[in-house]
């Protein structure tokens, strides 16, 4: 039996799981997280879940070849809406666009009402997953960033609070406000070549000088004043 090895990103997803917790992996794949969790004493119980037979069925083959079918439970299920009320207190997806992951977790209110710890790594729409997770009760505890096979990754834990402290800046939420005053290496890669793009897009706007360009080289100017404010956390 092989043991299972998680990439960089999947081991930084699942380093932000408290100790202990029941977790329902949304989007399972072939379970390789959920077996992890268990086997290294992360999680106490694991619901893997699936929208595809496929995958699904290659997760129970590797959870009966790890011989823990008594601890991991797997199951059909669109988003979280094949789970009860009560079943885990965490909710792990990752490796999932922001929209799609904004559909699942307002898929079943009363399974999110009962959750009291969110492990997201969205693949996209960063700034508006962390203004979502706010919107439904949860405030962003801890996050991690890192680079791997030339993408950056964000990932981070969100806690249920009856009173959310905001993010409160539109820099934080496009960034990330641990992040930031972690001055985490990652993101500075990422500002960096956030900014250098936005620069050489303005350059080729300049050689087609209309309205429209125009409006669209403000835009990218916009995200130049981010970035420039966002470095500033990184002098001295």
């Amino acid at each position: 039996m092989k043991e299972i090895q998680l990439s960089n990103r999947l081991q930084a997803v699942v380093d932000l799981v408290s100790k202990g917790a029941k977790v329902a992996d949304v989007g399972c794949d072939h379970a390789y997280i959920s077996i992890y969790m268990i086997e290294q004493g992360i999680a106490g119980h694991v619901v893997a879940m699936d929208v595809n037979k496929g995958p699904l069925e290659r997760a129970k083959d590797n959870i009966k070849e790890h011989g823990l079918n008594d601890q991991i439970e797997t199951r059909l299920s669109n988003g979280i809406k094949e789970l009860n009320p009560g079943e885990v207190n965490t909710l792990l997806i990752a490796g999932m666009g922001g929209p799609l992951m904004e559909e699942i977790l307002s898929g079943n209110e009363e399974v999110l009402s009962n959750v009291s710890e969110l492990v997201l790594q969205p693949q996209s729409e960063i700034a508006h997953v962390r203004k979502f997770v706010e919107s439904i009760g949860f405030e962003l505890e801890q996050e991690q960033m890192l680079w791997e096979d030339g993408k950056c990754y964000v990932m981070f834990k969100c806690v249920r609070k009856e009173n959310v402290e905001k993010y409160g800046t539109e820099l934080f939420y496009r960034y990330g406000k641990s992040l930031l005053e972690q001055k985490n290496v990652a993101l500075l890669q990422y500002i960096q070549k956030e900014k250098d793009n936005a620069e050489s897009i303005i350059e080729k706007l300049k050689l087609h000088p209309s309205q429209r360009t125009r409006d669209i080289m403000e835009e990218w100017k916009q995200t130049i004043q981010f970035c420039e404010e966002a470095l500033r956390y990184y002098e001295g």
